[in-house]
């Protein structure tokens, strides 16, 4: 690990007309940076398992694994704060705030939850046990230590850990939604391909399952950054409210196609219903959804626990 960072992990083909490992790196990203590459074999920097270093001429048959060090462009800070919940020897809580993702991915590497907190608690063993979205805040964990991880991961496996989410939205469904008598549970079939950006609702059997209570409603304008003008999708009138969201399935963005589902579009939310054009983003207009707490039976101890978030949902201020 560098800086936080996990080296990155290369299957190099059995056969083909390839005679080195270099041959073949070169073949697949030769075109980005070819000196960069020879540079990496001369200095060491390419490795094979227990960290024998390669060279230009290791034949490709030499190795089935091999690994690297992305090089990392630089990545302008997110100006958000993770605040820790609770940690021991086998567990860390974190508060995620918005905008800031759980794991590494694309535009975001050091600017990720996971490398941030190996970084700062110097925890190269630190390993997510599940994930939020960039822009869903609230309550995270991590497994600080390998050899209970297991453990908390089959709690997530066997879905024994319980989840409460808030969002804030609409009072009133969008024009053309029935009206919703609460407590509801919204139950449906979703799927989400790797090619494409959105989760969607397709005919099947339900694999997704939402428990929604409304908890309070308030005027717009009496909670800060909840303008109207601030809404993404439906829902752009006076009345407001602070939902309780309790999801029985894991699906990608269930929680905002669900609201979306019923006509109430979480507030900020740029992709349900409705995919805005892609925009910088705007510090000052949080997608109004907080993971708020989690529960289950530590394996560990066989004692129950929970964890609660300690953000507010700046839609909801003054609700």
């Amino acid at each position: 690990m560098r800086d936080g960072v996990n080296a990155t992990r290369l299957r190099l083909p059995g056969e083909g007309p390839w005679d080195t490992a270099m041959d073949y790196m070169m073949h697949r990203w030769g075109h980005i940076d070819p000196q960069g590459i020879e540079d990496r074999f001369d200095a060491g920097e390419i490795v094979g398992e227990g960290g024998i270093p390669l060279d230009r001429g290791t034949p490709l048959t030499d190795h089935t694994f091999i690994w690297y060090y992305r090089t990392l462009p630089p990545e302008t800070r997110i100006p958000v704060e993770l605040d820790i919940l609770y940690q021991d020897g086998h567990l860390l809580v974190v508060d995620k705030p918005h905008f800031l993702p759980t794991t590494p991915g694309g535009t975001y590497i050091q600017e990720s939850a996971l490398v941030r907190l190996r970084n700062q608690l110097d925890l190269p063993d630190l390993i997510p046990m599940h994930r939020l979205d960039r822009m869903t805040a609230g309550v995270l964990l991590f497994s600080t230590n390998p050899a209970t991880r297991g453990k908390y991961q089959v709690l997530f496996e066997k879905r024994q850990v319980q989840k409460e989410y808030e969002c804030v939205s609409a009072a009133e469904p969008a024009e053309g939604y029935p009206a919703v008598e609460f407590p509801v549970v919204v139950r449906n079939r979703m799927t989400k391909s790797r090619s494409y950006l959105l989760a969607e609702v397709v005919e099947g059997e339900p694999n997704a399952e939402t428990r929604i209570e409304q908890l309070a409603t308030f005027d717009a304008g009496t909670a800060p950054g909840a303008s109207a003008g601030a809404v993404a999708g439906p829902g752009n009138d006076a009345r407001r409210a602070l939902y309780r969201l309790e999801p029985h399935t894991g699906k990608t963005h269930q929680l905002r196609v669900h609201m979306a589902s019923l006509g109430l579009g979480i507030i900020n939310d740029a992709f349900y219903p409705d995919l805005l054009d892609k925009a910088p983003d705007d510090y000052s207009k949080p997608l109004q959804l907080l993971a708020r707490g989690i529960r289950f039976v530590d394996p560990i101890s066989g004692k129950p626990v929970e964890y609660r978030s300690r953000l507010q949902l700046s839609g909801a201020a003054g609700s």
